[in-house]
């Protein structure tokens, strides 16, 4: 009987890694392949070795993408944990109106980031814009600025849109960790003496680490695999200094470099991993001791 078991389960979990393999793991080797060839989409493939590599490291453009995909996950990531927690915090106490606030903090998530992207390129257009308006019409267009015609700039705005419209998705998580944990052990911090800095400190924080856990990881993958965002607010510029490795990789592919690309997509694959893997098992191990 417990034979059948074991077999009646293993067999409900072929077609799951039926879509694993077809979807992931062949996808992954067939890149593996192609990445160490000249192949350009169309023609036959043909073996270059590291050359794919080599190219990528000597690239100022694909070194230039690294350095703005990595600040930009710098800046992304911390921002959209601390916002997200910030309005758990509040979404967690009792005030009227906090159904309309959860809706009006969640809804821009749903909304698809290239379409997002595109609403904030309106609203900033430079001499055009819907803020450019607003200014002029308080008798002081000065104030606003070119503000994506400048490196810094650009890559502070793609950041702060970024995290406006994803707070909400890293709310929902800690929100979910913030009810999971008992009223008692407050009320037991109080009694002992403790003040809101503590108990925050030694009882939300660390029962809270599967949901930080999940929300670093997701956003280290999302803020390094960015694509959308930069794409209709800045399309990489000015130039390509805000252009991310995602859409770097997006127009080598197009330009007849598939095999150049896919070895530039395995590096970003490389890129993503490190990071995630580092601080999960950091966090583990917090979590553990």
């Amino acid at each position: 009987m417990k034979s059948r078991k074991i077999g009646l389960h293993q067999f409900m979990a072929v077609p799951a890694f039926a879509l694993y393999a077809v979807f992931f793991i062949y996808p992954l080797l067939k890149g593996i392949g192609l990445c160490f060839t000249d192949w350009d989409g169309i023609k036959a493939a043909h073996f270059v070795g590291l050359r794919n590599f080599i190219d990528f490291f000597h690239d100022q453009r694909a070194l230039s993408d690294i350095r703005t995909t990595v600040l930009f996950t710098l800046g992304s990531a911390p921002l959209l944990n601390i916002v997200g927690l910030v309005y758990a915090l509040l979404m967690n106490s009792e005030f009227r109106g906090k159904s309309i606030a959860r809706m009006c903090i969640y809804m821009p998530a749903i909304i698809s980031p290239l379409i997002m992207g595109y609403i904030w390129y309106f609203l900033l257009q430079p001499g055009r814009g819907f803020l450019y308006h607003f200014f002029d019409g308080l008798g002081h267009p000065e104030w606003f600025g070119n503000w994506m015609g400048n490196y810094k700039s650009a890559l502070l705005v793609i950041v702060l849109v970024n995290v406006w419209q994803y707070a909400g998705m890293t709310m929902v998580i800690y929100l979910a960790g913030l009810q999971g944990i008992s009223r008692d052990l407050y009320e037991a911090a109080r009694i002992d003496g403790a003040r809101w800095v503590d108990g925050f400190l030694h009882v939300t924080l660390p029962l809270l680490g599967p949901s930080i856990r999940i929300n670093v990881i997701t956003n280290i993958i999302g803020s390094l695999s960015v694509f959308d965002i930069v794409m209709s607010l800045t399309g990489g510029g000015p130039g390509y200094q805000t252009e991310t490795l995602s859409i770097y990789i997006m127009r080598m592919c197009y330009g007849s470099k598939t095999g150049y690309s896919v070895a530039v997509a395995i590096i970003l694959f490389l890129i993503v991993l490190i990071p995630v893997a580092a601080s999960s098992w950091l966090m583990r191990k917090k979590e553990e001791d």
